[in-house]
């Protein structure tokens, strides 16, 4: 379990290092994508497949289909779109799919040797992470909706100074 932990937390790192040092926000996407599933399988091998679950879930799903929109809403143009079509060259997907796929393996490793049906330490469930968000981090969780919120309106609001060419 210590090699796994080791592996997924090395290609969190290195996503992550990748996800800051990307000029595109698109290819900053794709390896933010990667480092949250990575944070998920530390999650899973560290004995909480629930916290691992609403990583993927909400983190690399929901979080990821958020910022995609933000990204479409702020790119919009014929100028944007040449760009976007020269982000999305074959190339710009080796770093991401190299990372995922070492993931996916890592994995299929677990699933092989069992250790999915076992994890590492006491299995945190959903009424323990329930309590949390509405008692004692309630008012953290509040406050990321708002940030978020707020982020949503600005990216909107400077989208549309972009276009009137402010």
């Amino acid at each position: 379990m210590n090699a796994m932990f080791a592996i997924a937390a090395g290609i969190a790192v290195l996503a992550t290092v990748m996800m800051i040092t990307r000029p595109s926000a698109v290819h900053a996407l794709l390896y933010l994508t990667v480092s949250l599933l990575a944070v998920a399988m530390v999650f899973f091998v560290l004995g909480a497949p629930f916290a691992a679950a609403l990583e993927v879930i909400i983190y690399a799903g929901a979080i990821m289909v958020l910022f995609v929109f933000v990204v479409m809403m702020l790119n919009i143009g014929g100028e944007a779109e040449a760009l976007e079509n020269d982000w999305l060259k074959p190339a710009a997907w080796i770093g991401p799919s190299a990372l995922a796929l070492l993931l996916a393996l890592e994995l299929g490793t677990l699933a092989a040797s069992g250790s999915l049906a076992r994890p590492a330490a006491a299995v945190i469930g959903p009424q323990a992470v329930g309590i949390a968000l509405t008692g004692p981090y309630m008012l953290a969780v509040e406050i990321a909706s708002f940030l978020l919120l707020a982020a949503v309106v600005a990216a909107f609001h400077l989208g549309r100074a972009v276009m009137r060419g402010v």
